[in-house]
């Protein structure tokens, strides 16, 4: 699988390229960085794995840096907002690019989400862990409307903790002032449930039938 990400990645940056090459212009360049920041939650699972965190506290420290940088994953879904019909480019080329760098970043998230799910079953029992699946999921779409909305990232946790902790809480407290943001949260979190446990399904179906094949 890991694989498999490292020549998609590949083939989305090769994408970029080509359009740069073809066009001049570096309109999509920025999907790059978007797809590195989405790696990031898998690599930070991918070491806890390689290292095998025994300790509650580490094992809650890491959980906690890889929550602010999860929804850099799904993120990538809402620069579909940049396409639109371009000079020299055809608009399919360009949905084919923001689609395969929003795929690869989808599927960084998932698998690290997956990761987690492994960790957290030393601890709690499937049901508990699903609910806090879910929960990480709708908590990742609420990330992903601060980010395109509101124009935070992962880093403003430290640059500008007061600004983006009033954004926050302003919506807790006035929910009904911003519907937008519980629109995208509820819509965006139910979409991203349905797409994890259909992979996951997907992935354990294909596992039986690999099994029986092989008996």
């Amino acid at each position: 699988m890991t694989l498999l990400l490292l020549l998609m990645t590949l083939f989305c940056f090769s994408l970029s390229v080509v359009r740069y090459y073809v066009s001049e212009t570096k309109v999509f360049f920025f999907l790059n960085w978007n797809l590195f920041l989405a790696w990031i939650p898998l690599i930070i699972t991918s070491l806890a794995m390689v290292f095998n965190i025994k300790s509650r506290i580490l094992l809650m420290l890491m959980i906690t840096v890889w929550i602010l940088f999860f929804p850099n994953s799904p993120y990538i879904l809402t620069d579909l907002f940049h396409l639109r019909i371009r000079s020299r480019i055809p608009v399919w080329y360009d949905l084919i690019v923001i689609l395969s760098y929003a795929w690869t970043g989808l599927i960084c998230g998932f698998i690290s989400l997956n990761d987690i799910e492994r960790m957290l079953s030393a601890y709690f029992k499937k049901p508990v862990i699903s609910v806090i699946v879910v929960f990480f999921l709708f908590l990742s779409s609420f990330g992903v409307y601060l980010g395109r909305f509101l124009r935070w990232n992962s880093w403003d946790i430290l640059n500008n903790p007061f600004g983006l902790f009033n954004d926050i809480v302003v919506r807790f407290i006035y929910p009904l002032e911003y519907t937008k943001t519980w629109g995208v949260t509820l819509l965006m979190g139910i979409m991203l449930n349905f797409m994890y446990f259909m992979v996951k399904l997907f992935r354990k179906e294909n596992r039986i039938v690999t099994r029986t094949d092989m008996i």
